[in-house]
């Protein structure tokens, strides 16, 4: 599995400008407000969910965004949802609960993770993600994380929550 260090190292290679920011560990959305109050930019929630039929899916959103897990399937296409496990999340994503983050994806080799972005977060900029870790955020240009998207074989499919609710 890819580490935060391998993260770094691939944003190097792809040109990727980044800045990490180190804090306490924050494990839900709220925690770490003044970390985020001096970081400009998108900061996200990211749910590890996986539906009926075994589909394997990351949805990144801005923090406030609401995601009605009973609208989600009907938007990208899939059975009913739930929170996939941590050992799920571990063996897919290479994070553990409280770190869920799409920088993650570096470590879906196999690609069994469909990732699913926010449309409020796809038009943010800069974008703010935990390195792997729930003791940094780093942030990176839209343009910069769709870089990284396509270096590691993903293509997002875009969703606009706020016309789900």
């Amino acid at each position: 599995m890819s580490t935060r260090a391998d993260l770094f190292a691939l944003f190097v290679r792809l040109g990727v400008a980044h800045r990490t920011v180190e804090h306490d560990a924050v494990f839900r959305v709220g925690e770490g407000d003044e970390v985020k109050a001096a970081m400009p930019g998108g900061h996200t929630k990211n749910l590890f969910l996986k539906d009926a039929k075994g589909q394997i899916w990351l949805v990144s959103a801005l923090q406030d965004t609401r995601i009605d897990l009973k609208a989600l399937p009907r938007a990208i296409g899939s059975a009913r949802l739930s929170f996939g496990p941590a050992e799920l999340m571990a063996e897919t994503l290479g994070v553990t609960p409280g770190s869920v983050t799409a920088f993650g994806l570096i470590n879906d080799k196999d690609r069994r993770v469909r990732f699913v972005l926010d449309a409020g977060l796809a038009a943010a900029d800069p974008v703010n993600f935990h390195p792997l870790e729930n003791t940094a955020t780093t942030a990176v240009s839209q343009a910069d994380f769709r870089r990284f998207l396509t270096a590691v074989g993903v293509t997002p499919i875009v969703v606009d929550f706020a016309a789900l609710a």
